[in-house]
């Protein structure tokens, strides 16, 4: 059995898709699905159920999903092995939610490929929990930790969150003295339906029930904010990036929450992950120190 066509069945397994698993793979489709039939041919099993969602393993084919995953991580130990000394290089696929994609993790990457100018990282950004089961990245930033899967979770940094407008928002409208002043004010936050994490859920925080202007990403929310659309609970860390941006009752609402970084158990053996998630996750509580430590005023961002 070709290892090669193990990965291919691996990666239509996780995406359940042929084109997923190309892009992936960096190769075409109908080549994914050849290399497809020929593993079933070597086994003699139909490995796929071709349905309207996708492809879905077939009893066999979750039969062959284990084997499958330990010739994968004895093939990335005899990488790893070849290029020990070589420093940390190749591809690292970091999961995150948009506020750390953002904001913090291109000055994390750009220090760590200073230091290791063998290293590809892609930063994949997505409004909802990376699935690393699936294989979507090597390892993820989440914003709570995770209740199931064969995981190995880390807490990193704690971060901060408060009220803010621009001045030209505020300038333009009444004074906002306290809580019950917001009333008047237009909001901006999550679209209710689509928080997929309980900790990003800042209105019930805060007392208040609706947003006039919503949307599923923190850095929209941000871009609405700086425009002068109106209040938002914004990250502190994303203030010095948005010039004219101010926080406001900061003695009334002011939020902590946390990041974690989510790594799949098995990938405890790999020395190249270990260092890398251990220089990702120094990177990112420096980061989140240094962006923070620039609101000197309690009361007021940078200009």
């Amino acid at each position: 059995m070709d290892w090669d066509d193990l990965r291919i069945f691996l990666a239509v397994a996780r995406t359940e898709s042929l084109s997923s698993a190309g892009r992936r793979l960096t190769m075409d489709a109908s080549t994914v699905g050849r290399r497809i039939a020929r593993l079933e041919a070597a086994v003699g099993a139909a490995l796929f159920l071709k349905t309207p969602q996708g492809y879905a393993l077939t009893a066999e084919g979750a039969r062959l999903v284990a084997p499958a995953e330990a010739a994968e991580q004895a093939a990335a130990a005899a990488a790893e092995g070849v290029r020990r000394d070589a420093g940390l290089t190749g591809q690292l696929r970091i999961g995150a939610p948009d506020g750390c994609a953002n904001y913090l993790l291109p000055q994390v990457a750009r220090d760590l490929c200073d230091a290791h100018p063998g290293l590809e990282i892609q930063i994949v950004a997505l409004p909802r929990v990376v699935n690393l089961t699936k294989r979507e990245a090597d390892m993820a930033i989440a914003v709570s930790p995770p209740d199931t899967g064969r995981l190995v979770v880390q807490r990193l940094t704690d971060y901060h969150l408060h009220l803010a407008a621009h001045r030209d928002y505020l300038y333009r409208h009444p004074p906002v003295k306290g809580l019950d002043d917001l009333r008047g004010h237009r909001i901006i936050s999550y679209i209710p339906d689509m928080i997929f994490d309980r900790e990003l859920d800042y209105l019930s925080a805060t007392g208040l029930e609706t947003a006039q202007i919503s949307s599923n990403s923190v850095a929209v929310q941000m871009q609405a904010v700086r425009a002068g659309a109106g209040l938002g609970i914004v990250h502190d860390f994303a203030i010095p990036f948005a010039p004219g941006v101010t926080r406001i009752l900061t003695d009334q609402i002011s939020l902590r929450r946390s990041f974690w970084m989510i790594r799949h158990a098995d990938d405890r053996a790999s020395r190249r992950l270990t260092l890398l998630a251990e220089a990702l996750a120094a990177g990112i509580r420096a980061e989140v120190a240094r962006l923070e430590a620039q609101l000197t005023d309690p009361g007021d961002g940078p200009t």
